[in-house]
This record gives C-alpha cells, structure tokens and sequence, in this order.
C-alpha cells in the first residue's frame, strides 16, 4: 500500500468530477461573495451545485467531506466587512425534487415523532430566490444586521440594510426585548428590469438575474450604493429571541406582520400531504405572474413545539423541507466523455456536451456517474441525448435519442488505465467505480487529497490555494502534508527559492509561512477530518473526537484496533472497517506521526449546554423507548451536550433502560454505570438552561 492512502478517502467513490465542482464552486465562492464580480451567472453556479446533489442522491458513497452540501454559505475569512457571530447558526434547507421526497419528508418527521403523517400540519411559504439576511433588535430599536456566511458567522452590513425600506428601524407594537429575525433581501423583476436599463445607459455593470443583483447591492461598501438599489426584505423566521412571540409558524408570520416586516405570499397551512402538494403546483403555475423570483416553496412544521423537538441534522433542520421546481428536458448532442480522476484515485466519466439552453441556462458538461451508467443506457459519443435539469440546475443524460444514432457509431470503452499516471484502474469488487492504484505517483489524487488537507473545514492555510499547491507540488516542495510544515525549513530561511518564482516575494513568502504556523494549533476534530480517511466525514471526525478526547488516546487505539469503534453513533462495520484499514498500514501510521509532530492538536472539549447534568457525558440508550422514540431521545441527549454512543463500557457515564432491556443493562451494573429509567432522563434532559 502506498504512503498516498493515508489521504485516500472512498466517500467520494467516483471522486473527480465531484472534486472538481467543489473547486469550481469554492472559486465562485469568492468571486460572488467576496469579490462582488462573479463569474457565471446565478442559475449556472445553482447548477453546480444541483450536479453535486444529484451525484450524492443516486450515489451517496460519492459525498465527500468538503462537498458543498455538507456546509452552509461561504467563509466570511477573507471578506472585507466586519465579521458577526449568529448566536443560532443560519442553516440550509434539505430539498425534494418530486411528490415521493415530500412523502418521505412526512414520513421522516412523523417516524421521530412517533406520530402518523396525517397529524402533521405544515406551513407552505415561497421559496424566494434572494440573500438570507438576520436582523438582530434590542428593545424594538435595529442594531445590527448579517449575512449568513457560513451559517455560523456573516457579515455585518447594518450600514446597508438601513438603506432598504422593508426593514424597519424600530418594531411595532410590544416586540421582546431580544428579537433576532431571518428572511430574505430581493429583488422585484420589474425593479430589476428598471435598474439594468439605468445600468446600461450608464455603462455600468448588467446584473444577470435579480438574486445576483440583490445580494452585490446589499454587499456594498459604500451604503450609498446600495441605497440606489430597489432592494426589499421578506420575514419569514427567527433566530436569538428572549420571548416566545408564537407557538406555530402560522403564528409567527403574524407576528413579524405585526410587528412591521412584509411576509411572502401566497403562503398556505396545510393539514394533509395532498394540501401540500396542491399548494405546491398553485405556485408553480402561477410562478411567471408572481412579482418576484421563485425557485420552489418551503414547508415547516407548524408546531413550534414539534420544532423544537425535531432540531436539525448536519446543515439543516429536520422539520422544513424545500420542494424545487421541477426538471426542464432538451435534446443535444454528446461530442465527448472525458475521463476525470479524484483523490481517491476514481475514475469518473464526465459527458461534453454541445452547448444548449435549457430554461434560460447554457449547459455543456454533465455527470455520467460510472461506466455501468454509460453501458446501461448505451451512450455513445456522437449521440443525440435528451438532458434534464431538475431545480434549476446542470441537466443529466435522461435517454439516447436511438432514432438519431449514426450508423458508425460504436460502444464508449471505459479504460482500464488512468489517464493521468497511466497505472492500472482496477474495479474493486462491489465498487461501482474503478480506481487508480498510481497513489502518490498519480497527480490527480495527490494534489487532490493535499487540497482537502489545506480545505476550509479542514487545516483551513490561507495562501496555499489550488495553484500555490501546484507550483510547489511541480517544483517537488510539497509531497505529504507535513512537508507543508517544513515548508519555511526547506526555504532554509533566505526566502531565494520563492522570491524568483513569478508572483511570489519575501513579503508573499512570509505571509504563507505565518499562515501555515497559525495553523500548527488545531483541534483533534478538524485534524480528523483532514486526513481523508474513507468515510470519515465532518460529522463523523466530530463523533471520534468526542468520544477520544485526545488525538493520543484515538491513535493508540485506532493501532490496537479498538472494538469499541462500532459503539460510537453512526459508525457502523464499514465506516469501522475503513478506519482500521487505515491505521493497518504501515506507511499511513508513520506519516501520521510525522504529520503528528508538527502539531499541536488540542484535546476535545465538549461544548457545555446551559447547565445540564447530561453535559460532557456518555450515555447509552437500551431496550424499547415508549416515551419518546429512539431517534428524539438521541437528539435531545446531543442537544443536552452529551456524547451518544451505542455500547457500554467503561468510559460510560449513564445507560437510559427501556423495557425489554438486556444485555447493556447487564454490562452496565457489572461495570457500576448509573442507569437512568426513561423519566430520569427525560427529567434531567430538562433541567438546566439550554
């Protein structure tokens, strides 16, 4: 095994092109949040990013811990406004794209609740197509305003958002003391029309869509600027309150009506599945008369209670759901397919396609998934295919147009070779994907795995960007993550080697150093997780940590093989099995310690919730829950500031005993664990303030 698996992480299973649009979407990052200039319009980046989803949709062993859909916003790191902290993070919406995912969302919600789908009543809201954007008042007086960022710190554009006329600076009638409120700055697509007219007449910049041009007004530097634009604000949630203001979403639309602030409409509570859906395609027929920008419609959970209950799973609350538009269809033709490799050595088809429109986006590349994909569909280069886009997004090859098949055409062979290193790309059995055994001699997963090592959730190196990785890849600099740290040391001090190179000088030199010695403190998650083990994604890397602690007490044991893994929640055998298949090889376990001793990697603290007795410990759930069900009692332990895990050992604080318990309960009282009945945990899960 080569020393390159250490960074081999299988998550991504056809990893290239999804490595890929991470890159590309990372870069329109920056050009559209950061720099106000993006690149590609609106509804091409949007597409990228419906790509990504619906590579993990059909294929979810292709998600990959720096995918987009595992994060929330943008970094707000190299922004020039002030940065604010949310004191609830903004998150993101999982969607549905077709009646069935609607269906599965009741289900889903009533399964945790341990209700029946038809007790769920929903509110339905347009999904309007602008900038999220919070409103922190105190004492009914606005005091600041933020962008979402990352879902856990914007930007402060207070400046700005006092230039728009929806948002009032001072609450009607008896708001809270503390009233934060979430919703969305747009823009009306007769304003939009208006100001691209007043643009071009300027010669000025032309918006490509009223998304684009409400969120580069409302990221102005000079509010002036942005007190020229049409901009305008629909509420439609809150964030940090110090008074309950409702008790159902339907209740708290009203509310913010009451208080002043405009809500979207039309907006419909909806007790049954079918309302919901009948809400939806109203929206969707009347979508070109609306006066604004829609791309689907919301559903929450109206009770707030129920909310509070549901929560949220990795960058989304489980008790709201967007249902997009459905997928608009043309025919094309297929002039290529390219062969693309990720970091973990994938080999991934990606179709060229002859550029079309498709609803108003020019489209020219789309996901092929696999060879298996490409030899079940018989697509073949030269064919005409029908696309698909689904939620406003980059199409997938839907059918061959069979009829319109050249007679010469002939079966795509997938090669059994990569196309970067030439190694052998062998298809590992139950594999859908082939995979390059070139590790470290292949560029592709080399530079690849570095540039999730130096990625935003993980060692996060300001400076060693996508091409100063390649500059010192090319020049031999950087072969392993730690010859990242031994950077400056192989420079030997005098800055010659960097300062001849273009765009780099003693000043740019010693700014990536500081960078990367900044990044010598790191926590025992984050370094986790920047290793790229197979399957050990950001939730995952969080899991190991908490219930380690140490980066000592997780290495010794990961090398002893400790048969505790498969106790820790949501790793099961395969995601074990791949741990320990890391930490069976050799090489991976001495660059890790090589990597190891540049760092200092801090212990992991759990986060303290209020003061509840459950913070910092280890519990375990046994036996049949009746009170609340299994799934609720684990997120109410999370919640709590407990580690959840699912055998009893030593390190285990509390074991909660449902009926039928057995052989954890047993474990339990042999290793002199409390047991909790399921009302002392209910009761100590609601003590404290949290």
């Amino acid at each position: 095994m080569n020393a390159g698996d250490l960074f081999d992480n299988p998550q991504s299973r056809a990893a290239m092109r999804h490595a890929e649009l991470c890159r590309q979407i990372a870069a329109h990052d920056v050009a559209y949040h950061v720099n106000d200039a993006p690149d590609i319009s609106d509804a091409a980046y949007d597409a990228l990013r419906r790509e990504v989803e619906e590579i993990e949709v059909q294929y979810p062993d292709l998600i990959t811990p720096d995918s987009p859909t595992q994060r929330v916003g943008y970094s707000t790191k190299s922004t020039p406004f002030q940065k604010v902290v949310h004191s609830r993070p903004m998150l993101s919406l999982g969607n549905a794209f077709d009646d069935q995912d609607v269906r599965d969302f009741y289900g889903r919600v009533a399964k945790f609740l341990g209700v029946q789908p038809d007790d769920i009543v929903v509110m339905a809201e347009p999904k309007i197509d602008g900038l999220s954007c919070a409103l922190r008042y105190e004492d009914g007086i606005l005091v600041r305003a933020a962008t979402r960022g990352d879902g856990v710190e914007g930007e402060d554009i207070t400046a700005n958002v006092l230039q728009i006329p929806d948002i009032p600076r001072q609450l009607k009638g008896t708001p809270p003391k503390v009233l934060e409120v979430r919703g969305e700055v747009y823009m009306r697509r007769a304003d939009f029309q208006d100001l691209n007219m007043r643009q071009q007449a300027a010669g000025d910049k032309i918006f490509a869509n009223p998304r684009n041009a409400a969120a580069g007004s409302l990221r102005q530097l000079d509010s002036r600027i942005t007190a020229l634009r049409p901009l305008r604000f629909f509420a439609y949630a809150v964030g940090d309150v110090s008074g309950a203001i409702a008790t159902s979403q339907s209740g708290l639309r009203q509310a913010l009506a009451d208080f002043g602030f405009t809500i979207s409409m039309p907006a419909q509570l909806c007790e049954t599945v079918a309302d919901t859906l009948a809400y939806y395609t109203e929206v969707m027929q009347n979508r070109p008369d609306l006066p604004f920008e829609v791309d689907g419609v919301v559903y929450k959970v109206n009770d707030m209670a129920w909310q509070d209950r549901l929560g949220s799973v990795g960058r989304a609350p489980r008790w709201a759901m967007a249902h997009k538009f459905p997928a608009e269809q043309a025919v094309t033709i297929l002039r290529d397919i390219q062969i693309q490799v990720g970091r973990t050595g994938a080999l991934t088809p990606v179709a060229i396609l002859e550029p079309i429109a498709v609803g108003g986006v020019v489209v020219a590349r789309a996901t092929l998934h696999n060879e298996d994909e490409i030899a079940r569909k018989d697509i073949r280069i030269g064919d005409h295919v029908m696309i698909e886009r689904a939620g406003d997004v980059i199409p997938k090859i839907t059918a061959v147009i069979m009829e319109k098949r050249e007679p010469s055409s002939i079966p795509f062979v997938f090669p059994d070779h990569c196309p970067v290193c030439q190694s052998y790309a062998p298809r590992v059995e139950d594999e859908v994907v082939r995979r390059c055994a070139g590790g470290l001699v292949c560029a592709a997963q080399a530079l690849e795995r570095l540039r999730h090592f130096v990625s935003r959730d993980a060692f996060d190196i300001v400076g060693l960007g996508e091409k100063s990785l390649e500059e010192f890849w090319d020049r031999g600099l950087i072969r392993t993550p730690a010859d990242i740290f031994t950077l400056q040391e192989q420079d030997k001090g005098s800055l010659t080697p960097l300062r001849s190179w273009p765009g780099w000088g003693p000043q740019s030199a010693q700014k990536l150093f500081a960078s990367i010695d900044d990044r010598r403190n790191i926590a025992l998650d984050r370094f986790i997780y920047a290793l790229g083990i197979r399957q050990v994604g950001q939730v995952t890397a969080k899991r190991l940590a908490a219930y380690y602690r140490s980066y000592t007490a997780w290495s010794d044991a990961m090398i002893a093989g400790d048969d505790a893994l498969q106790s820790i929640q949501d790793i099961g055998p395969a995601v074990a099995a791949d741990i320990t298949a890391f930490f069976a090889e050799p090489n991976n376990v001495a660059l890790l310690t090589d990597l190891a001793g540049h760092l200092t990697i801090a212990d992991h603290v759990m986060v303290a919730r209020g003061d509840s007795p459950l913070s910092g410990k280890t519990i375990v759930f046994t036996g049949t829950l009746t009170l609340i069900t299994r799934d609720e009692a684990k997120a109410r332990a999370e919640k709590c500031g407990a580690n959840v895990t699912g055998s009893v050992s030593r390190k285990t604080d509390y074991v909660v005993v449902g009926a039928d318990a057995g052989s954890k309960r047993a474990k339990a009282i042999e290793f002199g664990v409390t047991l909790l009945s399921e009302e002392d945990f209910r009761d100590m899960s609601q003590s404290g303030t949290l």
